[in-house]
C-alpha cells in the first residue's frame, strides 16, 4: 500500500464524536467528489464516488452517525481497479444531508459546484479538522516522504480551491494553489507543513511515519555534507601542499636553500622530508614548536621568494 493509501486507511477508522464534525467531514467529501441527480419530479438524490475503499467506508459510516441514513452502494470493477458509487436515493434523506451540510445557498437553491456555502459549518477549529479530513479522503494524495515531499488535495473550482486553502492557512500551515489540466489543487511542498497538516487531520501513525523518514533523510544529509566538507578540506591541504613542495625544490634548484633564513630553511626541508604532514603535525616537528598559524606565514614566505626569483 502506498504512503497515500496508508493514510487514508488510518483516517477512514477515526470517526468524530461531535455530530458537529461528522457533518463537516460529509461536506467536505461530498464537495469534492459528490454529485447531485434531479429527477423529471425535481426530487433529489446524492452520489459520491471514489476508488478508494476506505472513503466509500468512512462515507458510509458517517451519513449513518450523523443523519441515521441508509444508503445503496455499487461496485463496478474495471480491469485494473474499482469504483465504489454511494447513493442517497430518497429525496427527503438527500435534502437532510444537503441542507445539514450547508452545500445549499441562501435561497435554499443547489450551489450548481457544490460549494459550501456558510462558514457556519466550519465555524469551530475541530470542524476544520474534519471537513480538510473529508476533503484530503475525498480527492487528496500525499507522495512517499522517502522520495520527496508533497501533500495535496485536487478541487473542480477555484472558489473549493480557495476555500479550503483558507481553512488550511488557519493553522499557519503554508498551503498554495495551482491550476492543472482545468482543476485547481492546493499543495503543500515544505516537509514541517507536511507534518503539520497530518496532525490537524489527526492521522497520528502517519505522522510518526513521516517524521522517522524526516529524522534518517536529515542525518544522512549532515553526513553527506561532513563527508562533503572533510573532502574539500583535504583536497585544498594536498593541493597546497603540492604548491609548497613544487616552490622549494625550485629554489633548491635554483639557488640553493641556504639563501633562505634559518627559520625558512627548517621549515622547507622539513616540508620535503614530509610531504603528507599537515600543518599542526609540522609545526610540533619544528625546534621550539611553532602554531598553524605559524608554520602557514613560513611556507608562505617561502611561495612568495619562489615567486620573485621566477620573475627575475
Amino acid at each position: 500500500m502506498s504512503f497515500s493509501g496508508k493514510v487514508k486507511d488510518e483516517l477512514s477508522k477515526q470517526c468524530p464524536v461531535a455530530r458537529h464534525c461528522q457533518i463537516a467531514e460529509v461536506a467536505a467529501i461530498i464537495s469534492l467528489c459528490g454529485r447531485i441527480g434531479i429527477s423529471q419530479n425535481d426530487t433529489y438524490s446524492v452520489r459520491i464516488h471514489t476508488e478508494n475503499i476506505a472513503v466509500a467506508r468512512k462515507y458510509f459510516t458517517l451519513l449513518k452517525k450523523a443523519y441515521n441514513i441508509d444508503t445503496e452502494i455499487s461496485i463496478r470493477q474495471s480491469s485494473k481497479l474499482r469504483n465504489y458509487t454511494i447513493t442517497i436515493k430518497h429525496h427527503k434523506d438527500a435534502m437532510k444531508v444537503l441542507q445539514a451540510s450547508k452545500l445549499i445557498d441562501e435561497y435554499g437553491e443547489i450551489c450548481e459546484n457544490l460549494s459550501v456555502s456558510s462558514n457556519i459549518l466550519i465555524q469551530k477549529e475541530c470542524c476544520k479538522r474534519a471537513f480538510i479530513r473529508g476533503a484530503f479522503l475525498a480527492s487528496g494524495s500525499i507522495s512517499d516522504p522517502e522520495k520527496f515531499y508533497h501533500f495535496e488535495i485536487v478541487c473542480t473550482t477555484e472558489d473549493k480551491a480557495v476555500q479550503l486553502k483558507n481553512i488550511i492557512q488557519y493553522f499557519n500551515i503554508d498551503a498554495k494553489i495551482v491550476e492543472r489540466k482545468k482543476h485547481f489543487v492546493v499543495y503543500i511542498k515544505e516537509g514541517a507543513g507536511i507534518v503539520d497538516i497530518l496532525n490537524v487531520m489527526e492521522a497520528h501513525v502517519a505522522l510518526m511515519d513521516l517524521e522517522n523518514v524526516r529524522i534518517l533523510k536529515e542525518m544522512r544529509n549532515s553526513v553527506n555534507r561532513k563527508v562533503n566538507c572533510e573532502t574539500a578540506n583535504l583536497k585544498k591541504t594536498v593541493s597546497a601542499a603540492v604548491k609548497q613542495i613544487e616552490d622549494i625544490k625550485f629554489i633548491r634548484d635554483k639557488v640553493g636553500l641556504s639563501v633562505l633564513s634559518d627559520n625558512l630553511e627548517e621549515m622547507a626541508r622539513l616540508r620535503l622530508d614530509n610531504p603528507d604532514a599537515s600543518l599542526k603535525e609540522l609545526g610540533e616537528m619544528l625546534t621550539p614548536a611553532v602554531g598553524k598559524s605559524g608554520v602557514n606565514h613560513r611556507l608562505r614566505k617561502i611561495c612568495e621568494i619562489a615567486d620573485d626569483l621566477r620573475e627575475s
